[in-house]
């Protein structure tokens, strides 16, 4: 056996390579929702952290190996890959498939898992939203998945929304940049296989009967495109309209981009064509990470960075740094303490807090006034995060493959 790793872990060498992934023992493993895969994946749990077991060709692995860490170290949103097992045999001396481990990642569904009974619009919306953010992201990156699909992502909850990962690299590719060509043909990988995600949801009774399959298919691409162009569009901008320059950048920045730097070059009639380099998603994250060291999703960040600013405002503080330090200790800290241990599991820090922010302006629209922080903290508590599943590890819960 021979055991290539980015994490030295002792523990890996303690798990039954000598069986084959189907067969592993129950006492090994942690039930975790899994979406559909033509691998065996198990889960397993050492020292307290869950990693994904997946059995797949050894030269498939080393290349999903590669792509993966390529990936984590340009912050791409992905999961990360821990070690591949290889040169496996059982005890007749036969051999068995290599496997590839990956870090499982906290807090986060497959979209099977997102759901009870019925996909509804609302929730189907976001999770296109997400992938198409996320496929955006991988082409300004020069990435090219080869296999987009809503089953090859994990999700995690993102203030009202949901965060999209890549969990399945093994038919990708990263390049300089990519064509056009490219962009489009994994656009219609991505038509191909939602369509047919769509209509297994619709066969399993699981989609709302107000969803066409045929459409999300098609919205996940329109999406895209729509993101893209405001992304990349050269704009004609008058030279008595200079603003129009700050306000493009404003709105890639809302959407969650950060601009490097931008091209404007002088054309007829006195007006400039501006061209804005875009580098990556996470501008509110960066900046939330920065003032505060909390690393969150780019939505909650938004959230989060909406109270400190009014926290701020309303403590008369000038200095930025001054009034973030303060904001975590005597806002953000005493509200994840007040959750009790045995519900810290279902929600993590900076969603539990986006959450209470939205819970707090629900109460007071209804109540005519500010209830306050302490109150909505203790309904929400009380009222909501006592009936929701421990999203930190779903244990127990089998996710039916149709």
């Amino acid at each position: 056996m021979r055991i290539t790793s980015a994490l030295v872990d002792p523990a890996l060498l303690d798990l039954p390579w000598s069986t084959p992934l189907e067969e592993w023992p129950a006492d090994h493993l942690v039930a975790l929702p899994q979406g559909i895969s033509r691998h065996v994946v198990r889960f397993v749990r050492l020292a307290g952290t869950v990693y994904a077991v997946k059995e797949t060709g050894e030269r498939v692995a080393e290349r999903e190996y590669d792509l993966l860490r390529a990936l984590e170290r340009i912050d791409f949103p992905s999961v990360e890959a821990v070690a591949i097992v290889a040169d496996r045999v059982d005890p007749t001396g036969e051999p068995l498939d290599p496997v590839l481990i990956t870090r499982h990642l906290q807090f986060s569904l497959p979209y099977r898992a997102l759901f009870s009974n019925t996909l509804r619009p609302e929730t189907m919306n976001r999770l296109l939203d997400a992938l198409a953010a996320l496929i955006v992201r991988m082409h300004l990156t020069g990435f090219f998945w080869g296999d987009c699909s809503l089953s090859n992502t994990l999700f995690r909850r993102d203030a009202g929304a949901f965060a999209a990962y890549l969990v399945d690299a093994e038919t990708g590719a990263l390049h300089s940049r990519l064509s056009n060509g490219q962009r489009g043909e994994d656009l219609e990988i991505a038509r191909v296989n939602i369509f047919g995600e769509a209509l297994d949801l619709q066969a399993a009774g699981l989609l709302h009967e107000s969803i066409d399959p045929e459409v999300v298919c098609e919205e996940v691409v329109a999406r895209y495109e729509r993101l893209w162009h405001e992304i990349t569009f050269e704009q004609q901008v008058a030279r008595e309209a200079r603003h129009d320059i700050e306000g493009r950048i404003r709105r890639l920045n809302e959407l969650g981009f950060d601009v490097a730097e931008v091209a404007m070059s002088l054309v007829e009639q006195g007006a400039y064509l501006i061209r804005p380099k875009v580098v990556d998603a996470g501008y509110h994250s960066r900046r939330l990470l920065r003032l505060t060291g909390l690393d969150a999703e780019e939505n909650q960040a938004r959230r989060l960075l909406n109270d400190l600013d009014t926290y701020r405002a309303e403590s008369d503080l000038t200095d930025e740094q001054q009034a973030a330090h303060r904001w975590l200790t005597e806002v953000f800290e005493p509200v994840v303490r007040a959750v009790p241990a045995h519900l810290r599991r279902k929600l993590e820090p900076s969603e539990l807090f986006a959450q209470v922010i939205e819970h707090r302006w629900r109460l007071s629209e209804k109540a005519g006034r500010d209830v306050g922080l302490a109150p909505a903290v203790q309904s929400f508590l009380a009222d909501v995060l006592v009936h929701r599943p421990d999203e930190q590890a779903v244990l127990g819960i089998e996710v039916a493959a149709g």
